[in-house]
């Protein structure tokens, strides 16, 4: 497509509305098109096809607010002539913020991508601006697509701790089986070691391209924009740098990881290519469930069974925590159920403080008492009686 034939492309008119048309009166025009030009509703119409197609192309960047906001600094830069500088070293002078470099002016970060395509029995867009681009970047995106990664791929793995461990923090280790540096090369692809500047580029990963009052720039199909080739690849990894292997790693899990929660080790994931970055390692923890505590949030929760004498005449019993047991006082008339507090005893947090240990004190209710006891207990029950108490005073209506 030439520049005057994008100068001339309208999607306002594509889509029957003003240049000066709200979001809702763009979005009902579409939707309008659409219902009526759909492949689905018109079968082997490729007038209707064809009228979808451009309406789709059309929403997809005037009914976007960002890409509509460019398009119409875009279209007034190329009616006003604007662009004449690109392509020569000169500032774009656009709001838009397009790149200009050194190789040239490149749209591709603001127009990559394709429009138009049917998938599932229906068009989609997904950029709008690839396809009125593909003859001056050689194929639209194509080129960027075929650079080479610049850097290695993330690797995910999962693992399955013990409550108390995902509570304090454990230090565990892994084994990755995945793409790591060469032995051979040091990972750079070269048997020297010593890989060769581009003479395409010369060294720069990108090529640029004067199109008339355009200059465009892309990465270098010969080194796949890293501006090195290698000239005596090594036999080890074949020139890529990398080899398929395991690797042990060792991974520290932070004190108070939670069921589901990821933790990110930048760098350990597969190397990258030729001497490029690794990617990063994702760790997703499990957490079984303990059979003492239960976590709310930062504070743990420890049920404690204990004796009706216990709570009535008050009492110091002993409770587990993460580390040692501690000593909890027990007032005189503790009700059943209640939640005694205990400061800093539960979860570690990062800056190093500690959430409560929540203590709950359930009565335990003896099933066989002997003769002695069952003799204690009546007489305690007549003077409790005797003393006026009711248990059930003011319950259901009781005065």
């Amino acid at each position: 497509m030439t520049q005057q034939e994008w100068a001339d492309k309208d999607y306002y008119a594509d889509l029957g509305v003003s240049s000066s048309a709200s979001e809702e009166e763009i979005k009902k025009a579409y939707r309008k098109i659409a219902r009526a030009n759909h492949p689905d509703a018109n079968p082997g119409d490729k007038t209707a096809e064809e009228r979808f197609k451009k309406a789709a192309e059309a929403y997809d960047v005037i009914g976007d607010k960002k890409k509509r906001k460019e398009y119409d600094e875009l279209k007034a830069m190329l009616r006003s002539g604007g662009f004449g500088g690109f392509g020569r070293g000169g500032g774009s002078g656009f709001p838009g913020g397009f790149r200009t470099t050194q190789e040239g002016f490149s749209m591709e970060d603001i127009f990559g991508g394709t429009t138009g395509a049917r998938q599932g029995g229906r068009y989609t867009s997904d950029s709008g601006f690839g396809d009125i681009f593909s003859g001056f970047f050689n194929g639209g995106s194509s080129a960027r697509h075929s650079a080479r990664p610049s850097r290695g791929a993330d690797v995910e793995t999962e693992i399955t701790l013990d409550f108390r461990e995902a509570a304090k923090g454990a230090t565990i280790t892994l084994q990755i089986t995945g793409e790591a540096p060469c032995s051979q090369c040091h990972g750079s692809g070269s048997a020297s070691g010593n890989p060769s500047s581009c003479a395409e580029c010369k060294g720069s990963g990108f090529v640029s391209e004067d199109r008339g009052a355009f200059g465009f720039s892309a990465p270098c199909q010969k080194c796949g924009g890293t501006g090195q080739v290698i000239i005596d690849p090594c036999v080890h990894c074949d020139g890529s740098g990398t080899v398929r292997r395991t690797r042990s790693i060792t991974v520290r899990i932070p004190a108070g990881v939670v069921d589901g929660q990821k933790v990110r080790l930048a760098g350990k994931g597969e190397a990258g290519p030729n001497g490029k970055p690794a990617g990063d390692l994702f760790v997703t923890v499990h957490v079984r469930e303990d059979e003492v505590f239960t976590r709310h949030g930062d504070d743990l929760e420890v049920i404690v069974p204990v004796s009706y004498a216990e709570l009535a005449l008050g009492d110091t019993i002993t409770v587990p925590t993460l580390d040692n047991p501690v000593r909890v006082k027990v007032p005189a008339g503790t009700p059943d159920g209640r939640t005694l507090r205990v400061r800093g005893r539960g979860v570690r947090r990062r800056d190093g403080s500690s959430g409560d240990l929540l203590v709950v004190v359930q009565v335990q209710v003896p099933k066989n008492l002997d003769v002695r006891a069952t003799s204690a207990l009546r007489t305690y029950a007549q003077a409790e009686r005797d003393s006026g108490f009711d248990p059930r005073a003011g319950w259901a209506g009781r005065s």
